[in-house]
């Protein structure tokens, strides 16, 4: 596994003095390890948060540790969007028309101010170029598209494969994980249906269960095929079609080849499948930040692509040693509908549960963020080390999240709470309360510093098809190839000390 057990700190920015709306000399450094017990970044729309979180995957890549990306809306494919020369022509293809024509500017007068801006600002923030260097050539930003050919394509359902760990003595978490898988698959055709309750979700586990507990992989045509004609004929004490009648089965198994019989789920067939190493890590054992782009995608699709690599994610941790180190991340940008609070429990709820409860000991950190705290189910949330709130809309979302704080804390938080509660009523944009239950010296207030990636905004798919040409496939080594040769011997050489 490339992996080094080594604690390293994040560089996120200045801490910032309220009573005179500005940031100090006093630097903030956040040590990787804390974030193994994971991360919630609260904030509304403005308030910084895209830029905060993209901070923290740009130092983890510096670090050698790799991330998943969940990315519903677009917004962290701007990690793709990394231009170390600052050259204006590096940003015009990417520079927002409707700002440039708000600024009064044609697209290249508006790409040199913002090429001007970018360098200004890193400066401002002691981030050098070189950094940026560094950066491009330390990780590899690859966007996968499920369901598109936009970027890199990605065959969600080779997920379906029976766990190559072997089914006995694993009962009762790859029972859990078939629910899930279940759940999602009939969400897909309009079914919100229950475990144990519904029986569609009961037969279609028994198939999942009877074909991993005897190594054999399933495909969704061998699921359509077999929901008609399973490989038993009992169900509990009942016969089958008793259960479940023949028509019933043949109506389940026309819904479920719907699917299949779209021109459009091609998409979803080929491609790479959802192989978690190597989302995590290159050929050559350099991380990847792999940004799994949602944004094209209905609800029901999004539920089940995440809750098929939520389970991939466990699986995949579950053949690792342990460690007290961060080893990867998993980012999720806007939680809104995927961790609901009681009585909501949609299939992502509880691999999410359990990936907050069991990542720590492998030092797989989770970082979730969202703009309301509505959103979150606290009491899930309990084992969470590490808060950024920044500006929220109302007052009954301070409240909320106050109120969650309260639910999760002891007597002894009781005086950090009041200090948050304070503190959250004046925060400005790019301003951040940090509350950290390792650092005795939390909470305060940072300003995030600038960050090394371009934030363009949300990306179409239209953008994701230039990223793809550029970062994805590969540019990234091409651009370090046209760096002079000194600086990539330089470069070459402090990559293989750290590692």
């Amino acid at each position: 596994m490339p992996f080094i057990e080594a604690p390293t700190t994040f560089y996120l920015g200045r801490q910032f003095n309220p009573a005179t709306k500005s940031e100090t000399n006093n630097v903030v450094y956040y040590d990787s390890r804390h974030l193994t017990t994971h991360a919630i970044v609260v904030g509304m729309t403005g308030s910084g948060k895209t830029g905060l979180c993209i901070n923290l995957l740009e130092e983890a890549a510096l670090d050698n540790i790799p991330a998943i990306v969940i990315d519903p809306k677009g917004d962290i494919t701007n990690l793709a969007l990394n231009f170390p020369n600052l050259q204006p022509g590096d940003f015009e293809p990417w520079v927002n028309v409707d700002d440039a024509r708000r600024a009064n500017m044609d697209i290249p007068q508006f790409a040199a101010k913002t090429a001007r801006t970018w360098r200004d600002e890193l400066n401002n923030w002691s981030i050098a170029p070189e950094r940026l260097l560094w950066l491009k050539h330390a990780a590899q930003v690859s966007v996968y598209t499920p369901g598109s050919e936009a970027g890199l394509p990605v065959s969600i359902l080779a997920s379906l494969k029976a766990p190559k760990e072997g089914w006995a003595g694993n009962e009762e978490e790859y029972r859990e994980e078939i629910s899930g898988i279940v759940t999602a698959l009939l969400g897909l055709i309009g079914r919100n249906s229950a475990p144990v309750q519904d029986k569609e979700h009961v037969l279609i586990s028994n198939i999942f269960e009877y074909a991993w507990s005897r190594g054999n992989d399933l495909s969704l045509q061998d699921i359509v095929k077999q929901v008609q004609e399973p490989p038993f004929q009992q169900l509990g004490v009942f016969p089958l079609d008793d259960y479940l009648s023949a028509k019933q089965r043949s109506k389940l198994a026309t819904d479920l080849n719907n699917i299949l019989a779209a021109p459009s789920f091609q998409a979803w067939l080929s491609g790479e499948p959802l192989d978690v190493q190597k989302l995590l890590y290159q050929s050559d054992g350099r991380p990847r930040v792999s940004i799994l782009y949602l944004a094209h995608l209905s609800e029901a699709e999004r539920q089940f692509v995440m809750t098929l690599l939520l389970e991939n994610v466990i699986s995949w941790m579950r053949t690792l040693s342990g460690t007290t180190s961060l080893r990867a991340l998993l980012y999720i940008d806007e939680m809104y509908g995927y961790f609901p609070p009681y009585p909501f429990n949609p299939p992502t709820k509880a691999p999410l549960l359990r990936l907050l409860k069991q990542a720590r000991a492998f030092g797989l950190g989770l970082m979730l963020a969202t703009q309301n705290p509505g959103d979150l189910d606290y009491k899930g949330l309990s084992n969470t080390g590490t808060w950024f709130i920044g500006r929220l809309n109302t007052d009954n979302d301070k409240q909320r999240l106050m109120a969650g704080l309260q639910s999760m804390s002891n007597t002894n938080d009781e005086i950090n709470l009041k200090a948050l509660d304070s503190l959250i009523s004046d925060l400005e944009p790019r301003t951040f309360i940090l509350s950290d239950v390792h650092d005795p010296n939390s909470p305060y207030i940072f300003k995030t510093r600038q960050t090394m990636s371009y934030l363009r905004g949300p990306l179409t798919k239209q953008h994701i098809q230039k990223v793809d040409a550029g970062s994805a496939r590969g540019a990234a080594t091409a651009y370090w190839g046209a760096a002079s040769p000194t600086a990539t011997a330089n470069l070459s050489q402090q990559f293989a000390a750290r590692r």
